[in-house]
């Protein structure tokens, strides 16, 4: 298998003048990456007759390790409640969410991802599942495990970025 630094970049643009390691084609990439991933969301928010904000919300409650409370759903999107409670209520008409009361304190509320929603993000974004699968066929393990910590790390430095600059 050749490594990543075999293969030329794939973009619009000239081969770059600075190294893949410079921070400038760091910011590039990921902005491109950060673009096509913004198109298929707003594909599917337009698809499923959403908003691209309820598909940020679905994606939020789907990765969570636990079922989600409407207001640590507002505190991950930055919305007000009231545009929480709005946008719950749009994926809840469409079928993509349920809220339940669970407790013995009846003011606490998890929102739930629906089985039939999962299949229609599914569907949808087989493709994005298909190139990452080809993406992914171009490393070795040990680079992706590398990329991986990156994204990770990239991950963690953006969640601590404070909530005004973002």
């Amino acid at each position: 298998m050749t490594s990543a630094d075999d293969r030329p970049i794939r973009s619009g643009a000239s081969e770059p003048e600075a190294p893949l390691a410079d921070l400038q084609a760091f910011a590039v990439e990921l902005r491109r990456m950060n673009g096509e991933i913004n198109r298929m969301t707003h594909g599917f928010a337009a698809h499923q007759q959403l908003h691209p904000t309820d598909v940020s919300a679905l994606a939020a409650i789907l990765d969570a390790p636990s079922p989600l409370t409407p207001g640590a759903l507002r505190e991950h999107l930055g919305l007000t409640s009231g545009a929480v409670t709005a946008c719950l209520d749009r994926l809840e008409r469409a079928g993509h969410v349920r809220r339940a009361r669970e407790s013995t304190d009846r003011r606490v509320v998890h929102v739930y991802y629906e089985a039939s929603a999962r299949t229609a993000a599914r569907d949808y974004f087989m493709p994005l599942a298909e190139a990452t699968a080809r993406a992914r066929a171009r490393f070795s393990e040990t680079e992706l495990t590398t990329v991986l910590r990156f994204l990770a790390a990239m991950n963690e430095e953006l969640g601590e970025v404070p909530s005004a600059r973002r």
